[in-house]
């Protein structure tokens, strides 16, 4: 009997490691989101979450906190099987969540409401409320550390959430729905839907869906930026990126490729964020490039569970081959391979996993596909520059505005460049670091919008204008004594 939409069906999950189905999880049917989003509706019109004051929201927020974080090293190992990064970076990561929880638990307990000033005898004020139900759309890379962000601002502000994990990698989430019921928090506050592209694009367009987060690739962010435009419904999207590092030659280059290296193969480059294009300065470009291949091949490849591991595989078979098509690319282009390219000779049953080896491209032109298009795999190109405005130049020569580095020991010139970079969000001599309080977003093709930080939490409410008149007398406009005022 062949599957309707409206049937239920299993999708295996498969550990990128090997290759082997962990489990099968169902496809959630157009039905069963409409379902989801009537409970998480009547939860949040009818139920105690929106109602609960400030301290006891926070308090339960504290709560899912700790309960998380006891179950930390479950999770862990979960999510390292699920999505096949290496374990000390997942432990690394994971061990982060609780705070955003925390955090937005203290936005609560901090926050006030404007007073705002007026002319005449009137207080006038504001107050937020939250939107209603809120849809948190999340990718295969960072699952639970992405959900994290969203919805923990959306829980604080007392709007009910509906979550879509990506179909590759749904069971952190999973468990994660579990330990939040387990920590107190009502029926339906968070309900998890799963599937693919069929699930996003219904919850999406969902009539009672108040707000959209979603954290993957700009085609669909777009989809969700028009779906919910036609009904006035507010979008926040995270998207592709083509980080570009800018690597001055007053660093070691030395240094520089430890910070590059790190930048680039983290996560095996599956991140929005990933140092995917290296701009070098020409007087430090060829000791750098060969200082970051030396990093590139003495990686250790292997078992994510395995702590010595320090590279993980492709999410799947599919983005192993998307990488390893696009390394041909920079090669037919004419840029030359001077570390990694392939897949590596591992035995079973990691033979069986979608591995690629850490990979980079020197000598490539800013105006390569290998050097504009995100390729979400451990691959580094690197590209000379003459002087600062020329590295400006490039690195601002591309769609996408996420994330920028720069390494210099000059920290005025870093501080200018910065300033110049068309990024919406810029390190200097690091990467990849986050704090709950800093906003997250890009600009460009790379989103709208901002993760964490008070911008995420306010944006999950709506503003509420008041306006009292204090004077003891009437108001009477149309009397025959009334002088008259328009404003």
């Amino acid at each position: 009997m062949s599957n309707s939409p409206q049937e239920p069906r299993d999708r295996p999950i498969v550990d990128p490691a090997t290759g082997a189905v962990i489990r099968t999880v169902p496809d959630s049917t157009p039905g069963e989101v409409d379902a989801a989003v009537r409970r998480a509706r009547a939860a949040f019109l009818d139920g105690p979450w929106p109602a609960l004051t400030r301290t006891q929201r926070g308090r339960l927020l504290l709560r899912a906190a700790d309960v998380i974080e006891e179950a930390a090293e479950s999770l862990y190992r979960l999510e390292t099987r699920n999505n096949g990064r290496p374990v000390t970076e997942t432990r690394a990561q994971l061990s982060r969540v609780p705070e955003w929880f925390r955090y937005n638990a203290g936005l609560l307990a901090a926050q006030r409401d404007a007073v705002l000033p007026s002319d005449g005898p009137y207080l006038t004020y504001q107050r937020r409320a939250p939107l209603g139900v809120c849809g948190v759309i999340t990718p295969f890379n960072h699952p639970l550390l992405i959900l994290a962000r969203s919805l923990s601002a959306a829980l604080a502000t007392g709007n009910t959430v509906v979550v879509k994990p990506s179909e590759l990698t749904p069971l952190s989430t999973l468990e994660l729905a579990g330990l939040l019921h387990k920590a107190g928090l009502p029926e339906d506050v968070v309900t998890v839907v799963t599937g693919g592209r069929e699930v996003g694009e219904r919850l999406t367009g969902h009539p009672d869906i108040a707000k959209i987060t979603l954290t993957g690739g700009t085609e669909a962010g777009r989809a969700a930026a028009v779906a919910t435009a036609a009904r006035f419904a507010r979008v926040t999207a995270e998207l592709g990126g083509k980080t570009p590092i800018v690597v001055f030659d007053d660093v070691d280059p030395e240094v520089a490729a430890e910070g590059a290296a790190f930048a680039a193969f983290v996560a095996a480059g599956q991140s929005c964020v990933a140092g995917s294009r290296f701009l070098v300065q020409r007087s430090a470009y060829d000791r750098f490039v060969a200082a970051l291949a030396r990093r590139a091949e003495a990686i250790r490849i292997g078992d994510p569970s395995d702590a010595r591991t320090q590279l993980g595989p492709m999410v799947s078979a599919a983005q192993r081959d998307k990488v390893l098509r696009m390394i041909a690319v920079g090669v037919e282009e004419g840029a030359r391979l001077v570390a990694g390219g392939g897949v590596p000779d591992l035995p079973e049953p990691l033979s069986g996993g979608f591995f690629v080896r850490p990979t980079v491209l020197a000598d490539a032109s800013n105006d390569m596909r290998v050097a504009q298009e995100e390729i979400f795999g451990p691959v580094a190109v690197v590209v000379p520059f003459e002087d600062e405005a020329d590295a400006v130049a490039k690195a601002n020569d591309n769609r996408y505005g996420l994330g920028a580095g720069v390494w210099t020991r000059d920290l005025a010139r870093g501080h200018r460049v910065a300033d110049r970079i068309a990024a919406g969000m810029v390190w200097v001599n690091d990467h990849h670091r986050l704090e709950p309080s800093l906003p997250w977003g890009g600009i460009k093709e790379s989103g709208t919008g901002r993760d964490a930080g008070a911008e995420s939490f306010d944006d999950f409410t709506w503003i509420k204008t008041v306006v009292a008149r204090t004077a003891p007398d009437d108001v009477d406009w149309y009397g025959a004594d009334t002088p008259g005022r328009l404003n």
